[in-house]
């Protein structure tokens, strides 16, 4: 609809630059001093303008309208094409999401750190202690987690 509106008003714009060109054109000043244009004498003194024209080349300005055209579907259709990216509630969601996991995950290396002992459960709910090698390797996995998550 942009198009048509824009294409309209540029053919009624050489239209009326054609209708313009062909008539004359005179200046005259009224009793206030304000000066006026016409495509008619009015008074006596109206003095006739010498205003030199050329035509329009219909076919270049149509060049350049169509030109133009192309290179904004050109641009829509690139843009078109781009993935979307995420919402700014998908961004707050995703923000939230791990602003919780950090908070998670500092808890775990804190208790981790000032525990002497750590533990898990087995199937039968027992608690099997780990080894000085176990323990460090899941004091290192929750540092690396937090890392991950709270940078």
């Amino acid at each position: 609809m942009r198009y048509f509106k824009f294409t309209a008003t540029l053919i009624l714009s050489v239209a009326m630059a054609c209708a313009a060109t062909a008539s004359e054109i005179y200046k005259w000043t009224d009793e206030d001093g304000n000066i006026h244009y016409t495509d008619k004498p009015v008074e006596p003194s109206s003095e006739r303008m010498n205003i030199a024209t050329r035509s329009t080349d219909n076919a270049a300005v149509q060049s350049q309208t169509q030109a133009r055209l192309d290179r904004k579907a050109e641009a829509a259709e690139a843009a078109a094409n781009q993935p979307a990216g995420p919402t700014p509630e998908e961004l707050r969601a995703e923000k939230k999401q791990r602003a919780e996991q950090c908070s998670m995950y500092r808890a775990r290396l804190t208790k981790f750190t000032q525990s002497r002992h750590l533990y898990r459960e087995d199937d039968a709910g027992e608690r099997t202690y780990l080894d000085e090698a176990e323990t460090q390797k899941t004091r290192d996995k929750a540092e690396e987690n937090v890392r991950e998550y709270c940078d």
